[in-house]
């Protein structure tokens, strides 16, 4: 893997004539050009399965050292990461229509990041950890969270909980980029503990920008934890585009930490996969933490708040329809002769059941009992908690009462 190296930093200019001021103006033009024109280039990245669903070896040199980390897949393999993602997809879609009918308060849907979620997580072993944000659908999916449980947060019903150590998979984490300095901590323990074991932190380039995100990179490359950061760069940081957050590639930002970055093709899962994988096994043998960039896109809205039309061109998005990571997919496998018609028929009669399930238990999900909010907020009563309590116990009865 070629790291690229910052540009180093130009001693100041002095002061000088105005001549010499506008020499040097001009000397930057074609720079400014040269810049301008390879920022509109598509990304040196690591890419495994082209957007023509395509296997791509060790002709491109940026993928020499990641080949044998998925020399291992099979076709049945490979027909388990298409029906991921097309699961993935379909629960996520599901979950959008229900927030659209009023059944779910918000939703933050993955649309278009299914590889390089479902990609990564596979990667994962049953001890590794996982610190998610809020939008890892189908990295739950592959934990094996039950999607359903995603819900009740977004619904109002519950916390969004379940038992991390079930799952080895952290609640989900509304506040942007706090969850890298979780990770970091976890892993940190991880190493004192002796275990082999390797902890995952997923972000978006947004987050990239926030003092927790950078903290947990300094922490981390000091103490040699064995944490990967994940960040998943779809391009927007709600309706801020990536030129307006940093000046240099996401992978980058490693270096001045001292660790290795890596951009991936976030749409490709077999990439993701082996990426993955191999940042995990650095993590495990003491080599300290990797970022990972899965350079992707977000098909759809920030959340369901969210009009993305506001602030996106639609030449852009029909640009990253043609390399959707589940046709790329599906098109290598009729290619190659790893699955025929009937499998996608089987898969799409199971993604009908999933959608059928997840409405179902949705709108069957109880209310909570309006008093627990003040439940388990003390260890032993407190006066203002009863205050409190007493206060809005008087004012729900002010509706049964009818006034």
């Amino acid at each position: 893997m070629t790291v690229e190296s910052t540009a180093a930093r130009k001693p100041r200019r002095s002061s000088g004539t105005k001549r010499a001021a506008g020499a040097a103006s001009a000397a930057k033009a074609p720079a400014a050009k040269a810049v301008a024109t390879a920022q509109s280039a598509e990304p040196q990245l690591v890419q495994l399965l082209t957007p023509e669903g395509e296997r791509v070896g060790a002709e491109n040199p940026d993928n020499a050292e990641f080949l044998s980390y998925v020399e291992d897949i099979t076709t049945e393999d490979l027909r388990g990461l298409y029906r991921d993602m097309v699961l993935t997809r379909r629960f996520d879609g599901e979950a959008t229509a229900l927030q659209r009918q009023g059944e779910l308060g918000l939703w933050a849907s993955l649309l278009g990041q299914e590889a390089a979620q479902i990609g990564s997580g596979r990667a994962l072993r049953d001890d590794d950890y996982v610190f998610p944000t809020y939008r890892e659908h189908g990295v739950a999916w592959c934990r094996g969270v039950d999607p359903t449980n995603l819900l009740g947060m977004f619904r109002g019903v519950n916390h969004g909980g379940w038992d991390p150590n079930s799952n080895n998979f952290h609640l989900y984490t509304i506040v942007i980029g706090s969850q890298t300095l979780h990770a970091t901590g976890y892993a940190m323990g991880v190493a004192k503990d002796g275990a082999d074991s390797a902890v995952i932190a997923y972000f978006g380039d947004g987050a990239s920008s926030q003092g927790d995100v950078a903290e947990a990179f300094t922490f981390s490359a000091v103490y040699n934890s064995p944490v990967v950061f994940f960040c998943q760069n779809n391009q927007w940081a709600i309706s801020e585009p990536t030129e307006r957050q940093m000046r240099v590639p996401l992978y980058q930002r490693a270096q001045g930490f001292g660790f290795p970055g890596v951009r991936v093709d976030g749409n490709d899962v077999l990439a993701c996969l082996a990426v993955t994988r191999w940042a995990l096994d650095r993590a495990r043998r003491g080599e300290g933490p990797t970022l990972v960039e899965a350079y992707t896109y977000r098909m759809g809205a920030h959340t369901t708040s969210d009009d993305p039309t506001k602030y996106r061109r639609d030449e852009e998005t029909a640009a990253w329809e043609s390399k959707d990571p589940i046709l790329r997919l599906k098109t290598y496998l009729l290619a190659s002769g790893g699955a025929d018609e009937a499998f996608f028929e089987e898969l799409e009669a199971e993604s009908e059941a999933l959608g059928k399930r997840v409405r179902e238990v949705v709108r069957a999900m109880p209310d909570p009992d309006t008093m627990a909010i003040f439940e388990n907020v003390y260890a032993d009563g407190h006066a203002l908690v009863d205050e409190e309590r007493a206060q809005f116990a008087a004012y729900l009865a002010s509706f049964e009462e009818g006034h």
